[in-house]
């Protein structure tokens, strides 16, 4: 029965040395993990002495009010463009006759169309000329600047219409009146379109519609 006994105690005996050195190993991982912040650290997870910063994010430049500024709006009035004229030794003599006799430029003149066939950062105006009872002798394109109006094209024609098309040339409708013709009715009417060439107008095209 002694053998038995000492049979049934060598394990427990064991057990009892081993525990000891098994409690040490458990408080020595748990110092080495407070050490490292909480866990074991993980290669290439943390940032590293040799990483260079990451670059700043790009953002969109928003313009401001000075970037989006256009060229303010330049007016002029009749008189203006009528002592333009006067003073251009190059005008149509017809239209000269008719601008010295009209002291007062509303008479004469009548502001057409605003258009920009120049494709500047400027409108030019189209200005018809005409008698005093309103019938139309011509017109002249005068561009908007800051130094004040500049005529940059005229045209002596009767009833003129003028407005710019989608693709920025001028089309231009007159009348030509035959010798029995009343002034409201010209028997033809003439569509004539103009082009901007960078140094002057030309004429692209032209077609005659005869009136009824």
């Amino acid at each position: 029965m002694g053998a038995r006994l000492r049979r049934t105690r060598r394990p427990s005996m064991r057990a009892r040395r081993l525990l000891p050195a098994a409690l040490a190993l458990v408080a020595l991982l748990g110092v080495a993990g407070c050490a490292n912040g909480g866990g074991l650290r993980v290669e290439g997870s943390g940032p590293s002495g040799s990483s260079s910063p990451a670059p700043a994010s790009q953002t969109p430049r928003v313009l401001d009010n000075k970037d989006q500024r256009t060229p303010p709006a330049v007016t002029v009035s009749l008189a203006q463009v009528r002592q333009k004229l006067l003073a251009d030794p190059g005008l149509e003599a017809y239209f000269r006759t008719i601008l010295a006799k009209c002291d007062v430029a509303e008479r004469c003149m009548t502001r057409g169309a605003t258009v920009n066939v120049l494709d500047s950062d400027r409108p030019q105006l189209v200005v018809y000329i005409h008698t005093i009872d309103k019938f139309i002798y011509g017109a002249v394109l005068i561009a908007l600047e800051t130094t004040g109006p500049r005529p940059v094209w005229s045209l002596r024609a009767e009833q003129l219409k003028i407005k710019a098309s989608q693709q920025g040339d001028l089309v231009v409708e007159s009348g030509v009146f035959a010798a029995d013709d009343a002034t409201c009715c010209p028997s033809v009417t003439r569509v004539d379109v103009y082009r901007w060439n960078g140094r002057q107008m030309i004429k692209v095209s032209s077609q005659d519609q005869k009136g009824d």
